[in-house]
C-alpha cells in the first residue's frame, strides 16, 4: 500500500509543481490569471469505517484560477485598456466569440479593434444622431471618414449697451462708418457645404432705453434698415428683445443660411460696451485627429473642426460562474455549461469594472509565494520518493530473510 500512497503523492506534486511553473512562466504575460492546485485524500471504499482504516494516497482534486484583480500598469498605446474590477472583453472571430482579460489591442487596416491573434473586440456601434445603440454587440471600428458639416440654425449673442450713449438717427446707420452705431460684434456662421461667414451685428441707440440692430454677412449690410430692436427696463434689463431671423446669402454654392439669433441675454447699463457671450451650433467639416476610451468604454473620436462623436462602446461581459470557464490558450477563455451565460453591458453598470485607457492589467501571479510554493512543492515531490524508497527496502530485508 505504501507504493500506492507514494505514487500518488508523487503524480500529486508533480502535477502541483506543474501549477506553479506555469504561473511562474505566465508572469509577464498581460491578463493573465494565477492557478492553484488542490488535493484530497483517497480511502479505499473496503477499509470500512473504522478508526484503524489507512488511506491509499492524495489526488489532485481540482486546479482552481484565481480571477483577483491584477496590478494596472500605465502604457503609452491608447488603445491598451485595462479592467479595473470584474468581468472581460468580448471577443470575436469568425463568428466564434471568446473572452479575455488583455487588453493590448490595435488597429487593423480596416479600422478594426482587434488583438494580436487577429480577434475583433465587441461592443455597442455609435447611433445615427449621437450617442450608441445598446442592442447586440457587433465588432468595434474606429472610422476615419469626415465629419459632415451642419449649417447654422441657432446662435446667442450676448451683448453689455452702454446707457450713457447719445441717440442716432436710424436711418444713418453706414456699417463703414464707426460714428454711425455705438458698438458692433461678430460671430462665424456655417453654410451647407461647411464654409465659413462672418456675420455681424451693430447696435444704434435710437432713444433712451431703445436700440435698433443691424446685421451684415461678409460685410455686406443685411436688409435694407434694422434687423430687430431692443428695449430695457430702468434697471438695465431686457423688456423686449425678439430673436432676429435672419436669411444670409452665400456665394459658394450653398444654401442660404437661415440662422436665428437670440439677442435675449444683452443688458443696458452705464458701463462702457461690451460681449458677453456669442455661441453657434454650426461647424465645418472635420478629419479625426484622434480618439479615447473613457471608463465606461465609450469611444469617442475627436475631429479638426473642434467637435466630438462617439465611434463605439466596449462591452464587458461577466459569468455567475467564473471557474466553469474553459481556458483556451492565448489568454481566452470560452463559455461553458458551468459558467453560466454571458452577463454583457455596459463598463461600470451592475458588477462590471471600469476601464482604464492607456493601461494594462498585469498577471496577477506573486512570484514571490510562488517560489515558496515550490520549495514546498519539492520538498513534498522528495518526501514521496523517499516512502517509496523505504518500502522498497523494507521488501528488501523481508526477501533476504533465511
Amino acid at each position: 500500500m505504501s507504493f500506492q500512497q507514494g505514487l500518488s503523492g508523487l503524480n500529486a506534486a508533480a502535477k502541483n509543481l506543474d501549477v506553479i511553473g506555469n504561473n511562474i512562466a505566465n508572469a509577464s504575460t498581460v491578463g493573465f490569471k494565477g492557478s492553484e492546485s488542490r488535493f484530497a485524500d483517497v480511502f479505499a471504499s473496503s477499509n470500512g469505517n473504522g478508526a484503524a482504516s489507512v488511506g491509499i494516497g492524495t489526488s489532485v482534486s481540482a486546479i482552481i484560477q484565481d480571477f483577483g484583480q491584477g496590478t494596472i500598469e500605465v502604457t503609452s498605446n491608447p488603445l491598451d485598456v485595462a479592467i479595473n474590477g470584474q468581468g472581460f472583453f468580448r471577443m470575436s472571430y469568425n463568428g466564434a466569440v471568446t473572452y479575455t482579460r488583455n487588453g493590448q489591442f490595435q488597429l487593423d487596416s480596416q479600422g478594426y479593434i482587434v488583438d494580436a491573434d487577429s480577434k475583433n473586440l465587441t461592443g455597442y456601434p455609435p447611433a445615427a444622431g449621437g450617442g450608441v445603440t445598446t442592442a447586440s454587440p457587433v465588432n468595434l471600428q474606429i472610422s476615419n471618414a469626415d465629419l459632415p458639416p451642419l449649417a447654422t440654425a441657432q446662435a446667442i449673442v450676448g451683448t453689455t449697451l452702454d446707457s450713457r450713449s447719445n441717440a442716432l438717427p436710424s436711418a444713418g446707420f453706414n456699417l463703414t462708418d464707426s460714428a454711425t452705431y455705438h458698438g458692433a460684434t461678430s460671430l462665424s456662421v456655417y453654410d451647407s457645404l461647411g464654409n465659413s461667414h462672418t456675420l455681424s451685428l451693430y447696435y444704434v441707440k435710437t432713444a433712451a432705453n431703445s436700440w435698433d440692430v443691424f446685421a451684415a454677412n461678409n460685410n455686406v449690410q443685411v436688409g435694407a434698415g434694422a434687423v430687430g430692436t431692443m428695449t430695457f427696463n430702468s434697471n438695465g434689463t431686457v423688456a423686449s428683445a425678439p430673436p432676429l431671423a435672419l436669411t444670409l446669402p452665400v456665394t459658394t454654392g450653398a444654401a442660404p443660411i437661415a440662422v436665428t439669433v437670440d439677442v435675449a441675454q444683452s443688458t443696458q447699463f452705464g458701463s462702457p460696451f461690451g460681449v458677453t457671450r456669442v455661441q453657434q451650433d454650426g461647424y465645418g467639416a472635420g478629419r479625426l485627429t484622434g480618439f479615447s476610451i473613457s471608463g465606461d468604454g465609450l469611444i469617442t473620436g475627436r475631429y479638426s473642426n473642434g467637435q466630438s462623436r462617439a465611434q463605439g462602446q466596449i462591452a464587458l461581459t461577466n459569468f455567475t460562474n467564473t471557474q466553469g470557464l474553459k481556458q483556451l490558450g492565448s489568454n481566452q477563455w470560452g463559455e461553458t455549461a458551468a459558467s453560466g451565460p454571458p452577463l454583457t453591458g455596459a463598463p461600470g453598470s451592475g458588477n462590471l469594472g471600469v476601464l482604464n485607457s492607456g493601461s494594462v492589467e498585469n498577471a496577477n501571479v506573486d512570484l514571490t509565494a510562488e517560489l515558496v510554493d515550490l520549495i514546498t512543492a519539492q520538498r513534498v515531490y522528495q518526501a514521496n520518493a523517499q516512502t517509496i524508497k523505504t518500502q522498497d527496502q523494507v521488501l528488501q530485508t523481508l526477501v533476504n530473510m533465511r
